[in-house]
């Protein structure tokens, strides 16, 4: 019944970040856990800038009264969220295309 109960390893959470997948299966152990530092990093990094735009357009909607900061904010926010959803599917998009050239 619950299918993804079943499997307790943290690697179905984050397997987008854990490439151990396609091109990535070749390289050492060494490679995939920079690669999956550098991908960590990144995503930290995209929740930072949404997390200041967050900010940035609330200051600026509210206290400051300042429409260019509010504006500004709201392009951070979309960044930072596509920059996430963009490294969480790089998983699947690698997949996808290491399998078409194969």
């Amino acid at each position: 019944m619950f299918l993804a109960a079943e499997e307790d390893d943290i690697d179905a959470i984050i397997g987008g970040i854990a490439p151990d997948w396609g091109p990535f299966a070749a390289v050492g152990t060494e490679a995939r856990t920079m690669i999956q530092v550098i991908m960590a990093l990144a995503i930290l990094i995209c929740m930072g800038i949404a997390i200041w735009g967050a900010a940035k357009q609330r200051i600026g909607s509210t206290a400051l009264r300042d429409s260019f900061s509010a504006e500004q904010g709201k392009g951070l926010i979309v960044a930072g969220l596509t920059g996430i959803f963009i490294i969480g599917s790089l998983g699947t998009l690698f997949t996808i295309i290491y399998g078409m050239a194969i």
